[in-house]
């Protein structure tokens, strides 16, 4: 297991927010922390710890007034660790290939591929193309329903056709290196991880996949790598110590380490 750290950016500033309560009108957001240091401190923290495969995730929409503000920290992260981090939000095939320059290891998409809650395949093969299969992570961050866990787009605002089977990453798979997915339901809340979706993940285990949401103990780490049958990354985002919490950041990396 990898402990894969997060620089999440909304409204120009680094913030854990709750998964959920992130709304485009008005720039809104349930915040749990805003950070007095800025995207690049981060990205050197990381750095100077050797951690690699971060993400840094782009928060507000390409039309909202912070969005320069957002996407200047993302850049200024990115230089400050040139190949060690991932970013995500907005990604499409106009600008993909901007970030990589720019120093991301890889871009993180959902939103670009799916229209009318359905994937467009013809998008996605466009984009493994152009920036390489080997740049490219793709986000099936979901919700909980009674089909299953359905995959969510447009800053986890708006519900898809599509849920987390065995069979769409087996599809998926080929197009891309890794997934990324954050449980929206418990995302920001350090209340617990979802373990029937950890399960689910751990069961498929064929490529690399970070898990995101609910981790606030020790204990929930254990149990991710438990019932991930030690195929799942994990992130760490208001629970940590970095962001207001109560997990030491040193000690996670060391929790992590001795998988």
């Amino acid at each position: 297991m990898e402990f894969r750290p997060c620089i999440d950016i909304h409204n120009g500033k680094v913030k854990q927010i709750v998964g959920g309560s992130l709304v485009d009108t008005g720039n809104q957001a349930k915040e749990n922390f805003v950070a007095e240091m800025d995207a690049p401190f981060y990205a050197d923290l990381y750095k100077k710890a050797g951690i690699r495969g971060g993400h840094i995730i782009m928060l507000n929409a390409a039309n909202s007034e912070y969005y320069g503000a957002t996407k200047e920290q993302a850049l200024m992260a990115l230089a400050e660790y040139p190949g060690g981090l991932q970013i995500g939000g907005g990604i499409t095939c106009d600008n993909a290939q901007e970030y990589i320059a720019a120093g991301a290891s890889h871009v993180i998409v959902t939103s670009f591929v799916f229209k009318d809650g359905q994937i467009y395949y013809d998008r996605l093969e466009k984009l493994s193309e152009l920036v390489g299969k080997e740049h490219l992570v793709l986000d099936l961050s979901c919700r909980k329903t009674d089909k299953g866990y359905c995959i969510v787009t447009d800053r986890w605002q708006k519900m898809t056709n599509e849920y987390i089977t065995e069979e769409l990453l087996d599809k998926l798979s080929g197009y891309c290196d890794e997934f990324l997915i954050h449980a929206v339901d418990v995302e920001g809340k350090a209340e617990g991880i979802e373990q029937e979706l950890a399960a689910l993940l751990g069961n498929w285990g064929k490529m690399t996949v970070t898990y995101a949401g609910g981790v606030h103990s020790y204990e929930d780490i254990r149990l991710l790598r438990e019932l991930g049958k030690g195929h799942l990354n994990v992130t760490i985002g208001s629970a940590l110590d970095l962001f207001g919490g109560k997990l030491e950041f040193d000690k996670v990396l060391e929790y992590c380490k001795n998988d």
